[in-house]
């Protein structure tokens, strides 16, 4: 698949509620992720799947996820941009906020294999 056919996919997926399929089905397995700050705890930077996965679940298990969009996917050559909108509870402190972001996917044979995502630290 293309870098724009790639993005439609994790678009649709992600749009359904069904991000971790989409990691799932779309991701390579030594897929690299990049945080613009590192989740309490964790490192910044998560390589293969698995931790990826983790990552992700870690955030959905400590997030109360009152509402959430995406848009894209924005693609260039062999990357492609989805912007996202949350609004959150943020469990551990009971801090509720929105959140957008964007998320810079890299694609090479027809999977992600980096994404790097953009958001406010303040």
């Amino acid at each position: 698949m293309t870098a724009h056919e790639v993005g439609t996919k994790l678009v649709e997926l992600c749009q359904q509620g069904k991000n971790f399929e989409a990691m799932e089905t779309l991701y390579a397995p030594d897929v690299v992720s990049v945080e613009a700050g590192a989740p309490p705890g964790m490192p910044r930077e998560f390589t293969g799947k698995e931790a990826v996965i983790g990552k992700s679940k870690w955030w959905v298990d400590n997030h109360e996820i009152h509402s959430g969009t995406c848009e894209g996917p924005y693609p260039h050559d062999d990357r492609f941009i989805v912007r996202f909108d949350y609004d959150v509870t943020f469990k551990p402190t009971g801090k509720r906020f929105r959140m957008t972001e964007a998320a810079l996917y890299t694609v090479a044979n027809g999977l992600v294999a980096r994404e790097e995502f953009f958001y406010s630290m303040g």
